[in-house]
């Protein structure tokens, strides 16, 4: 299962590669592509494949959801006893599905192999904010998720119903993935870097900011320490100044300090307010449980033995 989005180059070679790959395990297998709201011709690219492979499946959204959605999306319908989850854009190498599958039969019980970067793609600013990622949603979530995870695993059926069970609306895919449980193993690979990523800053910050608001309550236990930590330092300084008042006669002088103060408590207040809004933001956005994809079209023949397609 892959999701498309500006996918286009891609999308035949990774379907040729997939597919070989799926041929040496078995004859009854699926190819889920799901349209993400792709701007480029990606879905028409998708169809024609569909018109020539009774094995391909398209999921096409009403419009662009995000990656990690459409994700959880395309697993609700994937039906295979095992699930091959990765991106098409070819910088994780479809030829996993044979090693992932090597790993998964070396043990029993296993129900997900994940894959793990040696070394981090990418130039030195993707390299660093993606460290930062990793051990700030760490340091902060009850949950930890392997660092330089990547999208591409191989799942069990029974743990992908459970996967898909959260009825989260706003996702992060690799949180749900560490806290649904099960046996989980991890691959290293080695993921190449195609130069440019669809993922901008903006996109990244959202992204930090959703898994640990999703994922922890720290940030708000912070803020209680932080309140009580300066109201004991003015509580000091207040006493220190009435002390200083009553036997000494003498007052502390220096406006500088305290408009200095004055900005450091105000910046604080207005940090802590918008972070409990963020809380704030996320109850609102779950209450009203919207559904957190639309799909627009499911393009998929009844049955593997039947050459008619059907689009619903």
């Amino acid at each position: 299962m892959t999701t498309l989005y500006y996918s286009s180059p891609y999308i035949t070679e990774f379907y040729q590669r997939v597919s070989a790959e799926a041929q040496k395990l078995t004859q009854n297998y699926e190819i889920i592509f799901v349209n993400d709201g792709s701007p480029d011709d990606s879905l028409e690219v998708a169809l024609a494949l569909y018109k020539q492979d009774k094995q391909v499946k398209i999921i096409d959204l009403s419009r662009n959801f995000g990656h990690h959605k459409a994700i959880m999306t395309g697993l609700s319908y994937a039906k295979g006893e095992l699930v091959f989850l990765i991106d098409s854009d070819l910088e994780e190498e479809p030829e996993f599905l044979s090693l992932f599958y090597e790993k998964y039969q070396e043990k029993a019980n296993i129900d997900v192999v994940y894959g793990v970067q040696r070394k981090r793609k990418g130039n030195f600013f993707e390299r660093i904010t993606g460290w930062f990622y990793f051990k700030l949603f760490n340091l902060l979530s009850t949950h930890p998720i392997p660092t330089n995870l990547i999208t591409a695993r191989l799942m069990s059926q029974r743990y992908v119903k459970a996967l898909v069970s959260h009825q989260e609306r706003e996702i992060n895919f690799s949180g749900l993935a560490a806290i649904t449980g099960f046996n989980q193993i991890p691959m290293v690979i080695v993921k190449h870097f195609k130069g440019k990523s669809t993922y901008n800053f903006n996109k990244k910050i959202s992204i930090v900011v959703n898994g640990i608001t999703s994922f922890s309550n720290k940030p708000l236990k912070i803020v209680f320490y932080l309140g009580f930590f300066i109201s004991f330092l003015s509580s000091l300084a207040a006493i220190s100044l009435v002390v200083r008042k009553i036997l000494f006669n003498s007052i502390l002088a220096g406006w500088s300090s305290l408009i200095v103060s004055v900005w450091l408590l105000g910046g604080l207040t207005i940090f802590c307010l918008g972070l409990i809004g963020l809380y704030i933001a996320k109850v609102f956005s779950e209450t009203k449980q919207r559904p957190y994809t639309i799909v627009r079209n499911i393009y998929e023949y009844p049955n593997f033995n039947s050459n008619e397609p059907v689009q619903q």
